[in-house]
């Protein structure tokens, strides 16, 4: 279980017993012989205990387990509950049938997996796919990243992502980024924000394996097109806040930041957890020239053994005109996560232009 799907306990209350009961009313819509009863019976066994990705792997087995039909007949019935299900996350346990009872029989599965995109996301069922055949999957998907609809085009890039949160790694693709770079070409400048978030993330994704290789990628687009640039800038957001040189220059924020900053604070100095702080300083220009700088910072959490770990945050990009200053400021509420414990001490805070530290602060955090 990933740390994503124990979050928020409010989160795996999608699938409560209520949604539950909506899910076996609309099958007894579609399909009068449904057995509501064993369903709600079975579906709500130990619900409390489980993930929301738990749950939505019982929805999809309890409906397999009270349809009384062959794979082919329970597709077209769960083809008439999609539209009639109120969430689109409570959706994705259709998609996960397939992945689940379909692996005997690829195409109807494809284009099962292509039709239930449409209505909460198929990107979670359809790596079963490309983990067990890779080559006639990713062949596919290629074909999908041309498809008119914005649900499947973003699918092909969100599906194939190495590293898709609350999901498996594609360890092929991890590998070797090129098994998907069509998929992404054929993307690199689509008219659809929510195509183009999937293909940053998943540039992103690559980054943490061959950052190279997608600066080589992406150095060779056109970035003219306002949507190809976004993608570009995004893509490499993890890069820009390591103040990776190539990535910075990417989005014209390569020099060096002739700039000095004044008057960083954090403010309170002293506070407990749950609490919040606001950074604040002014990036001053030291010459004539405006400057396109990119501006982040840093945190060194203090760990249990009194060590430290530097999380980057993005704060803002702007473009600085010849002796000009701005004023920066951020509030942040320092609370538990599930990704990050917080341990009393002092924690130093660092200002960022252009990848180059060049000033910082501290806070304390009481026990």
């Amino acid at each position: 279980m990933t740390a994503a799907e124990t979050s928020a306990p409010a989160l795996k209350e999608i699938f409560n017993a209520e949604r539950l009961k909506h899910i076996a009313t609309e099958m007894t819509a579609v399909y009068p012989a449904f057995n509501a009863k064993a369903f709600l019976k079975m579906a709500n066994d130990g619900l409390a205990e489980l993930s929301i990705m738990q749950r939505m792997a019982r929805v999809s087995e309890c409906l397999h387990a009270v349809l009384p039909l062959g794979y082919e007949e329970s597709l077209d019935v769960l083809r008439a509950l999609a539209p009639r299900l109120n969430s689109g996350f409570v959706s994705i346990s259709l998609p996960n049938y397939v992945a689940m009872y379909g692996a005997h029989d690829f195409e109807q599965s494809m284009e099962a997996l292509k039709f239930f995109t449409s209505f909460g996301s198929s990107e979670f069922a359809i790596r079963h796919f490309l983990r067990s055949d890779l080559e006639r999957s990713l062949a596919l998907m290629q074909v999908w990243s041309l498809d008119d609809s914005e649900h499947v085009r973003r699918l092909a890039s969100e599906g194939s992502r190495p590293r898709l949160p609350w999901s498996f790694r594609l360890e092929p693709i991890q590998a070797d980024p090129t098994l998907a770079a069509a998929i992404l070409d054929n993307l690199k400048a689509d008219e659809s924000l929510y195509v183009r978030k999937s293909v940053a993330n998943h540039l992103n994704d690559i980054t943490k394996d061959h950052p190279e290789w997608v600066l080589d990628l992406i150095e060779g687009w056109s970035l003219e097109n306002k949507h190809t640039a976004w993608i570009a800038k995004h893509a490499l957001r993890s890069l820009i806040k390591q103040g990776n040189q190539r990535a910075l220059a990417v989005i014209g924020a390569g020099g060096k930041p002739e700039v000095e900053i004044i008057d960083v604070k954090a403010e309170p100095k002293v506070i407990r957890l749950g609490e919040k702080i606001t950074l604040s300083f002014t990036v001053k220009s030291t010459v004539p020239d405006s400057q396109r700088l990119v501006i982040d910072y840093a945190i060194d959490y203090v760990k249990a053994n009194g060590g430290t770990s530097a999380k980057v945050f993005k704060l803002k990009a702007l473009t600085l005109p010849g002796h000009a200053s701005e004023l920066v400021s951020r509030g942040q509420q320092i609370k538990e996560l599930t990704t990050r414990r917080h341990y009393a001490g002092e924690h130093a805070v660092h200002i960022m232009v252009n990848g180059e530290r060049l000033a910082s602060t501290s806070f304390e955090i009481l026990p």
